[in-house]
């Protein structure tokens, strides 16, 4: 595998801790907008510090294939984080499976970006990772985030009850899911 992809528009990297400064850049700028979606962050996380960690054990799990993260940067600006794609619970053996996340930069929705992004990474986890399975959650209310992974052929398998606990508050979710029809 390697550390950096490139799509039409876009680069997908998995980066390292020397990333930690545009990588708060990215959550700093993205605050309020990210809030609504994910569950809440302490002051700590604002911080450096706090994302040289984060990216330092994401990169020790993706070595150990529990998970995988890209970071997404436009071609032309290689030095601002536009959004990301996870993948994580990665389970091998019969199961095969993982769970998909996945955000973008409140000033670049609308544009393509993350649906572009999420098929590039689809390709790598199931061509080069070879899973079965990729599970997606979302709240009801996301409306353009289950836009995004229904053109992307993900169909429902119905809700999941006060599954995640988002912005202080336990969220019903949609479970979306995708099969790869080559495993």
């Amino acid at each position: 595998m390697e550390d950096f992809y490139e799509t039409k528009r876009l680069v997908l990297k998995i980066l390292d801790k020397s990333y930690a400064e545009l990588v708060l850049d990215y959550y700093i700028r993205n605050e309020s907008f990210l809030e609504e979606w994910e569950p809440v962050k302490t002051q700590e996380f604002y911080t450096k510090r706090y994302q040289e960690e984060q990216l330092e054990g994401e990169l020790t799990n993706i070595r150990r294939g529990n998970c995988l993260r890209f970071w997404i940067f436009k071609k032309e600006d290689k030095n601002r984080i536009i959004g990301s794609v996870s993948f994580n619970n990665i389970v091998k053996g019969s199961f095969l499976s993982c769970h998909l996340g996945y955000k973008l930069d409140k000033d670049e929705i609308n544009q393509g970006y993350i649906t572009e992004a999420i098929q590039k990474a689809i390709e790598i986890i199931f061509n080069e990772k070879g899973l079965h399975r990729i599970e997606a959650n979302i709240m009801p209310k996301n409306k353009r985030s289950l836009r995004v992974i229904q053109k992307l052929g993900f169909y429902n398998e119905g809700i999941a009850y006060k599954y995640l606990r988002i912005n202080g508050k336990w969220e019903d979710h949609i479970h979306m899911v995708l099969l790869n029809g080559k495993v």
